[in-house]
């Protein structure tokens, strides 16, 4: 992470809960992937993407070496991933959960 040797005018708590709350604002994915691209580098949103596609892999129990021959993402995310998961705030749970509900309900219209 970047150190400062200037005290910025935002606090960094409050400017974390601010991009939070301009991340929740978003109302679908193509508006989340427009602000995502604004505010990333590419290479910054690969390596989201990254984190975020070996997420099901993981919670299926896969090892990091299958996981790694289907997504060639590197080991060590991998397990930095497979970290956070266990001993992280609940954030990638909490997402995958909510993620697995959109597309069961999804799956549902479409037989519907």
């Amino acid at each position: 992470m970047k150190r400062r040797s200037l005290d910025p005018e935002t606090p960094a708590e409050s400017a974390e809960l601010s991009l939070c709350e301009a991340l929740l604002s978003l109302k679908n994915a193509d508006e989340m992937h427009a602000f995502l691209s604004d505010l990333c580098t590419p290479a910054e949103l690969e390596v989201l993407v990254d984190r975020w596609r070996v997420v099901p892999y993981l919670l299926e129990g896969l090892s990091y070496r299958e996981i790694h021959e289907r997504t060639a993402v590197s080991i060590t995310t991998i397990g930095r991933v497979a970290r956070y998961l266990n001993q992280g705030s609940g954030g990638y749970l909490a997402a995958a959960a909510r993620a697995a509900r959109r597309h069961a309900l999804a799956a549902k219209r479409t037989e519907a």
